[in-house]
């Protein structure tokens, strides 16, 4: 497969200079494309779109007049998108577990991993990743530099977490008020009072979080919690939302029981996470506080139980066995009563094992819901849900995402098919657990362009 990499889109101009030696914008025409724009059932068939620098100029169905050193794209027979968004993500974790990586690993192993994950997941297609912890400002800033290969990047900072929650890391034996690993490289925090998490969030943010992301509920996998819990006070979680406001930015909690999802919401909570409880009364409210949710749809996959670290570990077992049951009703509910729902896969794992996963999740999402509303999902959404970070605290505020529209930010790919008529050639995959392992980008995915320049191109 061959790939195109522009390093700056100063390369494309170099040659070409007015009068005052400003080097103009450097010009991409996409012809006779098939647009599907991210908010509507349809395809506006044979149009051209002009990209002008780092933005779309122009969407025409008739030719469009460029320069003379414009690149024309022919895209007959082809799809053009938005470039897909993945709102939870761990690029830094690694795994294979969260014990071997409290204890057994160190900032160039998260780094590494980090880096490797980045241009994973623009090679699969995401050009925007909201990362939901474990992530601080440094992989953005490499990446918005060109130092490395990546997607925009929205990271969260340390999980906020109480002592035996979500986001205790912290070895077993390890004594109340002992340092993890994860805390020394703000990974993760422990937080058990209104000043912790005042604390510990405004940290967060001085660190290049876009967010802050706070482990309201417990796991499945995890050491210490079960999946019931209601973790911290109402009023830490209202001081979380009160931090996130006075950066002009928001809070996504990891909220499994309906209490839970609702005392989020309550306090101020603009996208739940995961979500499982999920039903008509939380649709209401959710809509009218204009919040999101994000849903890792693996989760209802029927193999479930046969994943060895759920599977082979008895606690982990009974866990998910009960959970199963309570979050039965999930699906029907959403498709009875929708909310706004943003594409996640939460892969802690390997380069190779998250690849996997995404594209699986990517089938469920049809599977489970059609292939419009997970196209939206994939785009639209997602774009949306990056506008909560406010005009202070979002580090791309000058356009919108997740849509084809003039003035909107040139993130654009190129599929080989119809995405509302054929689903796969977003990139899905059939399997999860025992699956082969998958390329580097799917061969479907034909072009993708970030922010203006082209970084696959197998036309």
């Amino acid at each position: 497969m061959k790939y195109v990499f522009l390093a700056s889109a100063l390369t494309l101009t170099a040659s070409v200079t007015f009068a005052n030696d400003e080097a103009p914008l450097p010009q991409t025409i996409f012809a006779n494309v098939d647009i599907f724009n991210g908010t509507e059932n349809k395809l506006y068939e044979n149009h051209y779109v002009l990209v002008e620098g780092n933005k779309i100029k122009t969407i025409s169905p008739s030719e469009i007049t460029a320069r003379n050193d414009a690149k024309i794209i022919d895209g007959s027979g082809k799809t053009l998108t938005p470039g897909f968004i993945e709102n939870h993500a761990h690029l830094m974790l690694m795994g294979p577990s969260l014990p071997a990586m409290e204890a057994g690993s160190t900032w160039e192993d998260f780094a590494i991993h980090a880096t490797r994950m980045a241009e994973m997941y623009l090679m699969q297609g995401f050009t925007t990743v909201r990362d939901a912890g474990g992530a601080n400002g440094g992989l953005r800033r490499a990446i918005d530099a060109g130092d490395i290969i990546g997607p925009r990047y929205y990271p969260s900072g340390a999980f906020l977490s109480t002592r035996g929650g979500h986001a205790d890391f912290a070895n077993f034996s390890a004594p109340v008020g002992t340092e993890s690993n994860f805390g020394r490289l703000n990974l993760a925090q422990e937080v058990d009072s209104v000043a912790e998490v005042k604390k510990y969030g405004r940290n967060n943010f001085r660190m290049g979080a876009t967010q802050l992301k706070y482990m309201q509920s417990g796991g499945v996998v995890s050491a210490f919690d079960p999946w019931q819990l209601l973790a911290g006070s109402p009023e830490e979680l209202a001081a979380a939302v009160a931090v996130a406001e006075s950066y002009g930015s928001y809070v996504m909690a990891h909220s499994y029981r309906k209490e839970a999802i609702l005392g989020a919401l309550e306090a101020g909570v603009k996208s739940i996470e995961h979500g499982f409880a999920f039903d008509c009364e939380i649709a209401e409210i959710m809509n009218e506080k204009g919040a999101y949710i994000t849903t890792n749809l693996t989760a209802f996959d029927p193999g479930l139980m046969d994943i060895p670290s759920i599977k082979n570990v008895p606690s982990s077992y009974r866990k998910a066995k009960s959970a199963s049951e309570t979050f039965k009703g999930y699906i029907p509910n959403m498709k009875k009563c929708p909310v706004k729902r943003g594409f996640q896969t939460d892969c802690v794992g390997s380069v190779d094992d998250c690849n996997i996963q995404i594209a699986y999740e990517k089938k469920l999402n049809h599977d489970f819901f059609g292939p419009f509303e997970s196209m939206k999902t994939l785009t639209s959404i997602g774009g949306e849900i990056s506008t909560l970070t406010g005009d202070f605290t979002n580090p791309y505020p000058e356009a919108k995402l997740g849509v084809i529209e003039e003035g909107a930010y040139a993130d654009i790919l190129l599929l080989d098919g119809n995405p509302l008529e054929d689903f796969s050639v977003v990139g899905t995959g059939d399997k999860w657990f025992g699956a082969d392992k998958r390329p580097d980008s799917p061969e479907t995915i034909k072009l993708i362009m970030k922010d203006g320049v082209i970084y696959k191109n197998t036309l």
